[in-house]
């Protein structure tokens, strides 16, 4: 390799460097929030586009405000904290049956939190509230009912309290809750099987 073309390609790899320092690009369907050196977490976001940022000074952190599926499955793995979604959770019924629940809990994040979110929650708010709440919420409302109505004519019913549940919550920090969908809730006994298999 000569020296000249040694020189544009340092050339090229330099101005890169440079020229990325001084934007951030926001994609669809996300937005930035920007950490300001001397002023902290600024309160206005960055929408889709491309945007001017000072290099070194200020750090931009991007953020999902599409739907966010919370899936509560056996399939998932708890490996990483900041995943979202969760293992079935364990209740007890109205009528002391202990219960697996599993669902889907479609989730948004308010554009004009999220800053709020980042300073006082930080970037693992899915293990600091989301997971915790979600749990806690599960386990209050089906000891509200008996196992037959969860599983039968009420479910509707179930699916609205523990919606009405999470927003109570989930609101006022910055979280919507779109929808609670529960697919498949079975005696304990049933995970244990399907566990040993």
């Amino acid at each position: 390799m000569s020296s000249e073309s040694l020189d544009k390609l340092m050339y090229s790899f330099v101005m890169e460097d440079v020229l990325k320092g001084f934007f951030i690009y926001v994609p669809p369907g996300y937005v930035a929030c920007v950490y300001d050196l001397g002023r902290g977490v600024l309160k206005k976001v960055l929408t889709p586009g491309l945007h001017f940022k000072i290099p070194f000074w200020q750090k931009a952190k991007l953020f999902n405000t599409q739907t966010l599926e919370y899936s509560i499955s056996r399939n998932f793995t708890m490996e990483n904290e900041k995943a979202m979604g969760d293992i079935p959770i364990a209740a007890v019924t109205q009528d002391g049956n202990r219960i697996g629940v599993e669902g889907t809990i479609l989730l948004r994040l308010d554009v004009h939190q999220i800053p709020s979110i980042w300073q006082t929650i930080g970037e693992d708010f899915v293990a600091k509230i989301i997971r915790p709440t979600v749990r806690s919420r599960i386990r209050m409302v089906m000891s509200r009912f008996n196992q037959d109505e969860i599983i039968g004519p009420m479910r509707d019913t179930v699916e609205t309290e523990l919606k009405n549940e999470l927003e109570r919550i989930f609101y006022a920090r910055g979280i919507y809750v779109e929808n609670v969908l529960l697919s498949e809730i079975a005696n304990i006994q049933e995970y244990k099987r399907t566990a040993e298999k």
